[in-house]
C-alpha cells in the first residue's frame, strides 16, 4: 500500500483551482521531489496530504485512511516551510513537548531519544537556550529534529534547505539518506533542484494546479539534461 495517494484531487478557493485532479502516487519507501514553479498546487497537495484542507473533489489517502482520521497521521514527521516555534520555550522543552505528544502523553519521553536527535541534528550544544535566540538556520535544524523525533514511516518535508548554509543543506541531505536506508518514504516539496535531483529517486512537476510530469528521476531527466533541464522542457518555459 502505498503511504500516500491523490486520487482525481481538486481543491478550489472560491473562483480559484489551487489543484485541479491530481492523480499521483507515493510509493513505499520512495523519495518524491514535489516540483513546480510558485502557485503550482505544492503546498495545496501537502495540504490535503495532511489533512489541513479536505479536497473540493476527489480523494486523498494518508496510510490508507483520509487524512482528517487521526490515524492516517501517526508515523508521520512533517516540516512545514514555515515554521512556528514559541520564542520563549528552550529547544529542549519543545521537544521534550513534541515527545509527550507523540506517546499519547503518557509515560515520560526518553531523555535518551531527544539528546539522540538533538546530537544528529546539531542542535544539543543549544538544547538549553531560548528559541528565539536561534539563527534562522537553527531554527530549521530544530524542525528537522521535531519531524524526526518519532522515526517516522512517512516524512514529509517543505523547502527543506530554507535558512541552512551549504552544511546544513548537505546534513540535511544525509537526513534524508538515513530515513530512507531505513525504509522510511520521503515526500520533498523544494525549488532546489540540485538538491531534489540528487536525493530524490522520484519526480512530480505540478504547474497550474495540474501534474505535467511524474516517474523515476532518471527518465524524467533525457542525456546531457540535470533536472533543472528537464524542469524547464516539462513546462515548456
Amino acid at each position: 500500500m502505498e503511504p500516500l495517494v491523490w486520487e482525481r484531487a481538486t481543491k478550489c478557493y472560491a473562483a480559484r483551482t489551487a489543484l485541479d485532479g491530481l492523480d499521483l502516487r507515493v510509493p513505499e519507501g520512495s523519495c518524491l521531489g514535489l516540483l513546480g514553479p510558485n502557485g503550482a498546487g505544492k503546498t495545496t497537495a501537502l495540504r490535503l496530504a495532511l489533512g489541513f484542507a479536505r479536497p473540493t473533489a476527489g480523494d486523498v489517502r494518508l496510510h490508507g485512511l483520509p487524512p482528517a482520521d487521526p490515524r492516517s497521521r501517526r508515523g508521520v514527521g512533517f516540516l512545514p516551510e514555515r515554521l512556528a516555534l514559541p520564542p520563549h520555550a528552550t529547544v529542549r522543552r519543545w521537544l521534550a513537548l513534541h515527545a509527550r505528544l507523540l506517546d499519547g502523553a503518557s509515560p515520560a519521553p526518553s531523555d535518551a531519544r531527544i539528546d539522540a536527535v538533538l546530537e544528529r541534528t546539531g542542535v544539543a550544544d543549544r538544547a538549553h537556550e531560548r528559541i528565539g535566540a536561534l539563527s534562522k538556520g537553527l531554527r530549521q535544524r530544530l524542525g528537522f529534529a521535531i519531524a524526526l523525533l518519532g522515526e517516522p514511516r512517512l516524512l514529509v518535508l517543505d523547502e527543506p534547505g530554507s535558512g541552512l548554509d551549504p552544511l546544513g543543506v548537505r546534513d540535511a541531505r544525509t537526513w534524508i539518506e538515513t530515513e530512507r536506508r531505513r525504509g522510511c518514504t520521503v515526500l520533498v516539496s523544494s525549488h532546489q533542484l540540485s538538491e531534489v535531483e540528487r536525493t530524490c529517486d522520484r519526480v512530480a512537476i505540478l504547474d497550474g494546479g495540474r501534474l505535467r510530469a511524474a516517474g523515476p528521476t532518471e527518465e524524467l531527466i533525457q542525456a546531457g539534461e540535470s533536472l533543472e533541464d528537464a524542469f524547464v522542457r516539462v513546462l515548456g518555459r
